[in-house]
């Protein structure tokens, strides 16, 4: 299987040059992805545990996450993500921010230009291979639990928390 090729981009989000999803990662070059929470009618906010060998294994994480490969929009990039990670076709989204997060984890530099959104369904989601379990928590459970019990959340999750949702301080 070929390598995806992602487009680097400076920290104001704009294109220098594309390569391998691979050479970015061997070398912490900045590149984007896009990340979803999913939240359904009741404004319950679903959350994955991954899969044994993904990053942040035995955490909650938000539910969508992948790269925008190169020269494709955010919005694609969305669409693409949702329903190879979760099935999901049809539903509304809203972008929410982004934010530069840079860290070293299974052996690798991971250097994204995280894009934020938002997913509004109810439909039944389908695990992958890449998910071992789920909960839905409503936003005063995850208040509540980045304070009384932070670690049961992944890095990425935390960073988006922390650096990309006003919701949250509200």
């Amino acid at each position: 299987m070929k390598d995806e090729m992602v487009d680097i981009v400076d920290e104001n989000n704009k294109t220098l040059y594309k390569t391998s999803k691979k050479e970015a990662h061997d070398k912490g070059l900045l590149h984007r992805c896009v990340i979803s929470e999913i939240i359904n009618l009741k404004d319950e906010w679903l959350l994955f545990v991954p899969s044994e060998h993904k990053q942040d294994k035995h955490q909650y994480v938000s539910p969508i996450g992948g790269h925008v490969q190169a020269g494709e929009s955010l919005e694609d990039a969305l669409k693409r993500e949702a329903f190879e990670e979760v099935g999901l076709e049809d539903y509304k989204f809203k972008f929410i921010g982004r934010g530069i997060y840079n860290r070293f984890v299974i052996g690798r530099r991971e250097n994204h230009y995280f894009n934020l959104f938002e997913i509004y369904s109810d439909d039944k989601v389908v695990l992958s291979d890449e998910t071992k379990d789920f909960k839905y928590f409503t936003k005063e459970e995850i208040k509540r639990l980045m304070k009384t019990d932070p670690k049961i959340f992944g890095g990425a999750f935390h960073f988006v928390y922390k650096n990309i949702y006003k919701k949250f301080k509200e």
